[in-house]
């Protein structure tokens, strides 16, 4: 009898710990992520991060490349998961409606609290007078009346073509070049090499910071966000992704950067390394940040993440 009692504790036990882990893995319906990506290297390299970790921890993670609109819109259409990009306020005009709508959710905390974002010249010519954005009407012949942005319908684009349109600054004469971030900064890289005007628009984290010696502009009256560019950076979900699959909620809080970090994680892809494989050896460079991300999380099928992340390719 005592042997009987015994088995069928045991048996019972077995059941428990299997239900545990039953209960502690996601939900199928949670196993295919995703993810929502615009075209900037900060963007990219977060991203990339995120689908080397959800991989490695038994997802399957498609990133979708397209503006910040149609990410939204995606979110909201339940054809999108995620997105780690919203740069607040830069952003915040294109959101504000799905925000309100409750379509789509920002999660509580930032993941980048000292990014910066507005305009910039080459030191060189704040050197020559060019300090503020009521200085850059002054220098209109050498500028070519040009100020270089990023991709069309970006956040930061409309915002200047604002300042254009009102006349802001005395800048109503001026053009805003459309370009991408690669293009926009090969034309600073040419303007640089041969020591011209440029102004363009600049941020941090990224390494233009390091390979640039480059000043950002003040006076912008709030024109591209308060305090002269201050701004933030956080992930964008469904509105109950985090309830729904609470294990990619946890990884999603868990991932924290500094501007200082992305910038030194950016530079490889700016030096045309994948994005996928220098992410790799950023965790194998880095086991503080990987155990900090992972504090918590769990494989898909509910193992803890810390000794079971897969980083072999696929």
């Amino acid at each position: 009898m005592k042997r009987l009692i015994s088995s069928c504790v045991l048996a019972l036990s077995g059941t428990a710990l299997l239900s545990a882990s039953v209960m502690a893995a996601e939900p199928a319906a949670c196993q295919n992520v995703r993810m929502g990506v615009v075209n900037w290297t900060d963007v990219i390299a977060t991203s990339a991060m995120t689908q080397v970790l959800l991989d490695g921890l038994g997802y399957n993670t498609k990133q979708t490349s397209a503006s910040q609109q149609i990410i939204f819109a995606g979110i909201r259409d339940q054809r999108l998961d995620l997105f780690l990009g919203y740069w607040n306020p830069l952003m915040t005009q294109t959101i504000t409606p799905f925000v309100q709508a409750n379509q789509v959710k920002v999660l509580e905390a930032p993941s980048l609290q000292d990014a910066r974002a507005t305009l910039a010249v080459p030191t060189y010519l704040a050197d020559k007078g060019l300090k503020t954005f009521a200085d850059i009407a002054k220098f209109e012949k050498e500028l070519g009346g040009k100020i270089y942005g990023i991709e069309p319908g970006s956040g930061a684009n409309t915002q200047i073509k604002a300042m254009i349109s009102k006349n802001q600054f005395g800048l109503g004469k001026f053009q805003l070049v459309e370009s991408s971030e690669a293009g926009m900064l090969a034309a600073v890289d040419r303007a640089v090499r041969r020591n011209e005007a440029v102004v363009f628009f600049g941020w941090a984290p990224h390494p233009m910071n390091v390979n640039v010696k480059m000043t950002y502009l003040t006076g912008s009256d709030d024109a591209l966000g308060p305090n002269e560019g201050k701004a933030t950076v956080w992930t964008v979900t469904a509105p109950k992704y985090a309830e729904q699959c609470p294990n990619i909620g946890r990884l999603l809080t868990n991932l924290t950067f500094t501007a200082e970090d992305e910038s030194r994680m950016m530079q490889p892809l700016l030096d045309h390394k994948d994005a996928f494989e220098s992410a790799k050896q950023w965790l194998k460079d880095h086991p503080q940040d990987k155990k900090r991300w992972l504090d918590g999380v769990t494989t898909f099928d509910g193992k803890p993440a810390a000794e079971n992340l897969q980083l072999t390719s696929k």
